[in-house]
């Protein structure tokens, strides 16, 4: 594996060129108190490094004659580490990860100076971390006092997403192994939680089910909070309580993936609690089901990132048209967005180390990212219908018999060099599958 953040890094500094990247870890997030969550490294630290601690800097310096990438992280220390764990250390990092050079997070300001010399902007990410943010802009207005004395320095502060987040949406093989792993695990929770569903049960049952497969296959966890919504509840997009009763008449949403190795599957079934669709139940399943197998046709390389959102758009508009549930010319209806109140979010986002991943969606104000092999994108279109839905004055009032269902499906497609693969594809979808 550091064959593979070695080559990360490479990648990167060809791309940054005469600048100097600087990486911060992820602090530890306190839960409540003096408790502590437990700790999730920083996505693009731990992209371009493994390294897998609190309070650690990475520093990449293309320009520097020795050390072009540097660590700065936590000095052994047995006290410290009898209550909070075991560190690398100064010495074990530098085996073990690779770096040219490596010192402790407390002799940071004594050393990054000498990183950034030379380098013609700085590559940092101003997070929530103020005060490491200010010890960035210190060093870089130290920097630019020099550029006046010396002529050359970092005169520019640059977020890394530039230059790195375009690297990270395309995922090599060994990143695929690992989402694929992520995907194996959820399916088989999914394919589970369908098994134990019955009126009777509780929300957090089906929960508890699916995230202790989630740990017992090795697994770091869920993915994002779990959703489990049986019935009105999955006309709540996040909905996360997870508390209720199913009962004989309800749809049970789940919406929930594996995090492995910080990788990340996203799913969601919709099915019904007995085996048995109503009569709405059933028209707006098959709806919303047309709607991502025509949404995930337009998952092709070359394709405007786009283009499935609106053939699922046109689907799901053209459905509640001939359903009576909207009136009008679909394409008006579509400007106009007069779907909207049915359908409220996009059909999918990129899928990776971050379960909504970086990279961006337009090139610029009119122009998507065309899709290409290596992009893994989720196509999730849904319709909700919720109990007290309000339409524009032209539009009909919504029949009580369609109020409260809500239907999403979700699967995780992997772009390939002549089409697309649904890595999700062992999670039944269809109606036969789903009834009983």
């Amino acid at each position: 594996m550091q064959a593979e953040y070695r080559q990360r890094r490479q990648n990167l500094m060809e791309a940054m060129g005469s600048g100097a990247g600087i990486f911060r870890s992820a602090p530890m997030a306190v839960m409540h108190s003096d408790v502590e969550y437990n700790f999730r490294q920083e996505s693009d630290f731990f992209y371009l490094t493994g390294f897998n601690e609190p309070n650690a800097v990475a520093v990449l310096a293309p320009h520097h004659e020795e050390h072009q990438f540097v660590l700065f992280v936590q000095p052994k220390d047995p006290l410290m580490e009898t209550w909070t764990g075991y560190r690398v250390g100064v010495d074990l990092a530098k085996e073990e990860y690779g770096a040219d050079a490596v010192y402790p997070i407390e002799e940071l300001d004594e050393h990054l100076p000498q990183y950034l010399a030379g380098a013609d902007r700085i590559y940092f990410h101003l997070g929530l971390d103020q005060p490491f943010n200010q010890t960035i802009l210190k060093h870089w207005q130290r920097s630019l006092i020099k550029v006046r004395k010396d002529g050359f320095g970092p005169v520019a502060l640059e977020d890394p997403m530039t230059v790195l987040h375009p690297q990270r949406l395309i995922k090599s093989e060994t990143e695929l192994d690992l989402m694929r792993k992520a995907i194996d695990i959820s399916v088989e929770a999914h394919n589970l939680a369908r098994e134990v569903a019955q009126p009777g049960r509780y929300e957090y049952e089906i929960q508890a089910e699916m995230e202790r497969l989630f740990r017992l296959r090795g697994g770091l966890g869920p993915a994002y909070p779990s959703i489990v919504a049986a019935g009105v509840n999955g006309c709540i997009l996040h909905y996360t309580e997870n508390t209720c009763q199913l009962q004989e008449q309800d749809l049970l949403l789940i919406d929930a993936g594996c995090s492995y190795q910080y990788y990340n599957a996203d799913i969601t079934r919709t099915f019904p609690v007995s085996g048995t669709f109503t009569a709405e139940q059933k028209t707006l399943y098959e709806l919303v089901l047309a709607a991502q197998e025509a949404a995930i046709a337009q998952v092709q390389p070359g394709n405007p990132y786009n283009a499935f959102h609106d053939a699922a758009v046109k689907v799901l508009t053209q459905g509640l048209v001939d359903l009576g549930l909207l009136k009008g010319e679909v394409d008006k209806l579509i400007e106009e967005e007069k779907y909207k109140p049915f359908y409220m979010h996009r059909t999918g986002h990129w899928l990776g180390l971050d379960v909504h991943d970086v990279g961006v969606y337009k090139k610029d104000k009119d122009t998507w990212q065309p899709l290409q092999a290596g992009h893994v994108v989720t196509v999730e279109p849904g319709i909700y219908i919720g109990p007290d839905i309000q339409l524009d004055e032209d539009q009909p009032e919504v029949p009580e018999r369609w109020r409260g269902i809500g239907i999403r499906i979700e699967d995780d497609v992997l772009l390939t060099e002549t089409g697309h693969e649904v890595l999700t594809a062992a999670v039944p979808k269809s109606i036969a599958s789903l009834t009983h």
